[in-house]
């Protein structure tokens, strides 16, 4: 059991709420849980169910899916449990919002999770002017965590954005920059912002998410049971990240931008590849449930 608790919430990155007990039982904790249409594809129950050739609709799907994270939901601390609406890239706000509004209903400790997209900016903005809780996802941009910032501003609660570092990674670029750079420029607001570092891939993305003070970090049972075997090691004054690839080779800077906070969430250019990507994938696997008859 983890002998002292890191200062930045743990949450895991699952959809499958034996893992969460496991985590939680390894750690004495589990702070919140992160969902999104991958993970809940590969829930043990939707997989026996595709492989017994059952075939899921839209609104089975999403009944699974609200068991899975109500089973979750008593197993987690305050940081909550986030679930991802079903969006893709022609999916406007409204939509997302509709979504979003009946997900929050499923559980008293519900985060709303949108894209980093227009459109879930729009949706974030209408949602925390109904009191929802959100965590904008698939954010690999600066200029994207400044959106989130000017979009959600009078919130009533914290609201998450999740940077994808591994992702970044697979890119050649340094994604622990971007936690850190997000936290720099964030110092200059209200701090009703709050960075939930996530794609964490190894327990030195997981170490550098400590020190960098990122106030939560979403990691996959496989990282969190690996950080346990090691005996929970806490970055010291010496920690140092090297952020390099899988062969050794030094991944690219991310430079800081100087931003103002201030400006509409319109202003900021929040087009970003890797964000069209993501909801690309996770539309695909979330389609993979939805299997029909030949």
């Amino acid at each position: 059991m983890l002998p002292n608790k890191p200062k930045t919430k743990l949450l895991v990155d699952g959809g499958d709420p034996n893992e969460t007990l496991r985590v939680k039982n390894l750690l004495g904790f589990v702070d919140g849980q992160t969902t999104n249409p991958s993970l809940i594809a590969k829930n043990p129950t939707i997989q026996r169910l595709i492989a017994s050739g059952h075939t899921l609709n839209a609104e089975e799907e999403k009944n699974e899916y609200k068991k899975i994270v109500q089973s979750i939901s008593p197993l987690v601390g305050d940081a909550g449990v986030s679930i991802e609406v079903f969006a893709e890239l022609d999916t406007t706000a409204e939509e997302m919002l509709v979504q979003g509004q009946e997900m929050f209903s499923w559980i008293p400790n519900a985060y709303i999770k949108y894209p980093c997209t227009h459109e879930g900016l729009r949706a974030a903005q209408m949602s925390v002017e109904k009191g929802l809780r959100v965590n904008m996802t698939l954010c690999f941009s600066q200029e994207q965590a400044a959106a989130v910032y000017a979009a959600t501003k009078g919130s009533k609660s914290p609201v998450y954005v999740s940077p994808f570092i591994g992702r970044l990674d697979d890119h050649e670029e340094d994604g622990m920059d971007l936690i850190k750079n997000i936290k720099k420029m964030y110092e200059h607001g209200d701090r009703h912002v709050h960075v939930l570092a996530a794609s964490i891939r190894s327990q030195n993305h997981l170490l550098c998410s400590f020190a960098l003070d990122a106030e939560l970090a979403t990691v996959p049972s496989k990282v969190l049971e690996e950080w346990a075997a090691s005996g929970f090691p806490m970055p010291d004054d010496h920690f140092r990240y090297k952020g390099i690839d899988a062969s050794g080779k030094p991944l690219k800077g991310i430079p800081y931008k100087e931003l103002d906070l201030n400006l509409s969430w319109e202003k900021f250019d929040i087009a970003h590849e890797l964000t069209t990507k993501g909801i690309q994938k996770f539309v695909a696997d979330y389609r993979s449930t939805l299997k029909r008859p030949a």
